[in-house]
């Protein structure tokens, strides 16, 4: 049984959100606190007849319970074995795991019941990522949970919380240990992944299905691969048939690990070039050069106040790129601002095309991929929104 010293109890009527299954405690809707908790610990919710609404991790703060748990009896650290296996069979029944692809996103937050922790899976290393004091204190029943449900499929766990902690945390191998960098499939593309120095857990799973249908359009095209990271679009592109390939980004590490995985996949190095620089200042004199452009920024916005300029800096990209693309090209580009939603994204890119002058059509909407659930109680995991464009 986990130790539980606290009982929060909630507001009257204000227990309605926690009873459709949404995983978040607003501060304002807390009645009284009995105990002294700290960030990290275990408490109970209860309503305002003190019955249980169920368990989870407290943190002083806007949020101030990530709920673990609707049940009404007290869990026990058998919760975390049985919600990865829940995730890990919902991840076999899509078929991401087989002979042309071995990396996917075990857990996702919010959308597979824990809110607070990531979870992604490279080859038989499972890379943990804690945005929560409580996953942070959990970390080894965790390690512990993923042993039992992976077994021989798992042969390192390495934890990487170091900068989503507003706290001290050490990034280290709680199981086994794996030589980095890694290499793994991804819809038979190879790619090198290096969970110890690369951003976030090393790889940008969640455009997977992105990458496979830009593959789709890109026979023939000239293509610019902006805020490239790894090189994965421009790897994607290659494979399909690009009639050449460029690829940006502002970090001279990000061109390295692109580089790096266009030799891994052997491709011809006359049919692709790197670059260095700013991709608002790449765009300026590329006038008709390219007929497939790929924006996928990183966060514009990470809160809410900072929304309205991330608004702009997407409206002012889009409208560059559609400037600078030759009659009969695609665009797909894409937000990552959880922040931004949907709707917000559309408008902002209608207003670019409004601005760039140029007739457009939508030809479809992305999104996250099937490791990347969106729980239907919990419409804010939905982050990632994009869209493919044609250009008149």
């Amino acid at each position: 049984m986990i130790p539980i010293q606290t009982t929060i109890t909630l507001k009257r009527g204000r227990e309605q959100s926690i009873k459709r299954f949404h995983p978040w405690i607003f501060s304002g809707a807390i009645h009284a606190m009995e105990g002294q908790p700290e960030d990290g610990d275990w408490v109970r919710v209860a309503d305002a007849q003190n019955q249980t609404l169920g368990y989870g991790h407290y943190q002083k703060g806007t949020i101030t319970v990530r709920v673990l748990s609707f049940d009404p009896l007290p869990p026990t650290h058998e919760l975390y074995r049985q919600k990865i296996q829940q995730a890990f069979a919902q991840r076999v029944a899509c078929d991401l795991l087989n002979e042309q692809t071995n990396a996917f996103r075990l857990i996702h937050g919010e959308g597979d019941g824990l809110p607070g922790l990531i979870i992604d899976y490279y080859q038989k290393v499972a890379v943990v990522q804690a945005h929560s004091m409580g996953m942070h204190r959990d970390r080894q029943w965790i390690s512990e949970a993923l042993q039992i449900v992976l077994g021989e499929q798992l042969h390192a766990v390495f934890y990487k919380s170091q900068q989503t902690l507003n706290a001290p945390a050490v990034n280290e191998y709680l199981f086994g240990m794996s030589a980095v960098p890694h290499q793994i499939l991804e819809y038979g593309h190879r790619f090198w992944v290096d969970w110890e120095e690369g951003q976030k857990t090393g790889f940008f799973l969640d455009q997977r299905e992105s990458r496979k249908r830009l593959a789709d359009y890109s026979r023939g095209r000239n293509v610019l691969n902006t805020f490239c990271y790894t090189g994965g679009f421009s790897v994607y592109a290659l494979a399909a048939g690009a009639a050449l390939v460029h690829s940006v980004d502002a970090s001279a590490r990000a061109i390295d690990l692109t580089k790096q995985n266009l030799q891994l996949n052997a491709f011809d190095a006359n049919v692709h070039s790197c670059y260095t620089m700013d991709t608002f200042d790449f765009l300026k004199d590329k006038k008709d050069v390219y007929n497939l452009i790929i924006l996928d920024p990183p966060a514009f916005a990470k809160h809410k106040d900072s929304r309205h300029q991330a608004m702009k800096g997407y409206q002012r990209l889009n409208a560059e790129a559609m400037k600078a693309m030759a009659p009969g090209g695609i665009l797909f580009t894409f937000s990552c601002s959880q922040v931004v939603d949907r709707q917000l994204f559309y408008d902002t890119v209608v207003s670019a095309a409004i601005q760039a002058g140029r007739e457009i059509k939508v030809l479809e909407h992305l999104g996250q991929p099937a490791d990347h659930p969106v729980s239907i109680y919990h419409r804010e995991g939905e982050y990632l929104k994009g869209l493919v464009l044609y250009i008149m």
